[in-house]
């Protein structure tokens, strides 16, 4: 018997029992919409991480004080004190991959115009740091290193400092007061959006380093240095470069830890994106565990329909068909109600996608890849818990089959 036949064959046996075909199915609809869904929602998450990530900027190396422990007593992360201005000028003049440098400090402060206020971040860089960022200025300019050099009272600010100061006014050449300070605006920044740690990045001012030290937090130690690699290749070179450099600096022994923290964008990267792959393998495979439940349920299916069925197989021995052809027969019914299940499920994740992204606001991305992957893992379904009951019909003997009632 040609494939073609056995399969007109098998859809005729399926279409006697619709419903029960439809409830079979079921169990795969329900288990690879499961997973299309997670696995959508998985890689949307991780897609809006990997964006935020990268208005870091490129190639981006960050560098931060280490802690101290003094009588027992530990600090924090970054509490050492332990950067200051020379070393941001080793980095720049010694490392021969690192194209840009700026050493910043920040602070907290309360800001006016008029009679508005509002409480931000002031950060304290170079020229450079907009460089490093890749952040640009959509109206007005930066500062310069002449501005650095004279410790000019001029600053750069984000759209939501715009906003909250200014509202639909110019903000460019108007004079706000930091801790009652005047400083002049120069620029303003185009909008980033959230950072990884769902900050805005757009509530900051940046005023050159020189200004934030002397006028408005009174210390020379930075709180990082940023730096900007050549290329994305040479990132570890530019870590490794820093991390050897600062040692000497700070004349730490090799039995001593480093006072220092050198992270690179690759590796903020990494750890941001960790908790949102497990959680997408987690949901995967929470799905996965129904595709199993609805291959049981053929499973359970085709063996029912072999009992029913028993005198018929017997009659089509009796009349020359192989045991392959049984085979075949119940194989291919198996793999297509797990066929078309897989398809109706692919299709059912997608809309369940579509509508959590609309109105739930979730991020959803579904890849090619994982709709062919989640059809194929259908059909393997299909043959592995169809094939007992396949083999199973196969291998009745004709005799008993005809007597069977």
């Amino acid at each position: 018997m040609t494939l073609f036949a056995t399969f007109r064959l098998a859809l005729r046996a399926l279409q006697r029992n619709k419903l029960r075909s439809i409830l079979t199915m079921l169990g795969i609809v329900i288990g690879v919409g499961a997973v299309v869904a997670m696995v959508g929602i998985g890689n949307g998450a991780k897609s809006q991480v990997e964006a935020q990530i990268a208005t870091l900027g490129q190639n981006m190396v960050m560098v931060y004080p280490g802690s101290y422990s003094q009588a027992g007593v530990h600090s924090g992360a970054g509490g050492a004190g332990t950067l200051k201005l020379e070393d941001a000028k080793a980095i720049e003049s010694e490392i021969v991959d690192a194209i840009a440098v700026s050493p910043g400090v920040r602070t907290s402060a309360q800001v006016g115009y008029g009679n508005q206020n509002w409480q931000t971040s002031v950060n304290g860089e170079a020229p450079e740091y907009f460089e490093i960022r890749q952040w640009e200025i959509v109206s007005g300019g930066s500062f310069t290193d002449q501005d650095v050099r004279s410790a000019a009272k001029v600053g750069v600010i984000g759209q939501t400092v715009a906003t909250q100061l200014f509202g639909e006014e110019d903000p460019l050449g108007q004079i706000i007061r930091i801790r009652n300070v005047p400083f002049q605006v120069v620029g303003v920044l185009k909008p980033k959006g959230t950072s990884v740690m769902g900050s805005d990045q757009d509530d900051v001012i940046i005023v050159p380093y020189t200004t934030a030290m002397k006028r408005l937090i009174g210390s020379t130690l930075l709180r990082m240095i940023s730096v900007q690699a050549s290329s994305e290749e040479r990132t570890t070179a530019v870590v490794q470069g820093i991390t050897d450099l600062l040692r000497q600096r700070h004349r730490l022994n090799s039995d001593r830890e480093n006072d220092f923290i050198v992270r690179s964008q690759q590796e903020i990267a990494e750890m941001a994106t960790a908790t949102s792959k497990v959680l997408r393998l987690l949901l995967g495979a929470i799905a996965s565990v129904s595709l199993v439940v609805g291959g049981i349920g053929i499973m359970n299916i085709m063996l029912v329909s072999v009992t029913e069925r028993t005198r018929e197989i017997g009659i089509r021995i009796a009349l020359g068909a192989h045991g392959s052809d049984i085979l075949s027969q119940f194989l291919i019914e198996s793999v297509t109600l797990s066929s078309l299940g897989g398809v109706i499920g692919i299709l059912l994740g997608l809309g369940t996608s579509s509508l959590l992204s609309r109105f739930a606001g979730w991020p959803t991305l579904t890849s090619p890849d994982a709709i062919v992957v989640a059809f194929l893992f259908s059909a393997a379904v299909g043959v592995f818990f169809g094939l007992y009951p396949a083999r199973k019909a196969a291998a009745l003997d004709p005799i008993d089959a005809l007597r069977y009632e």
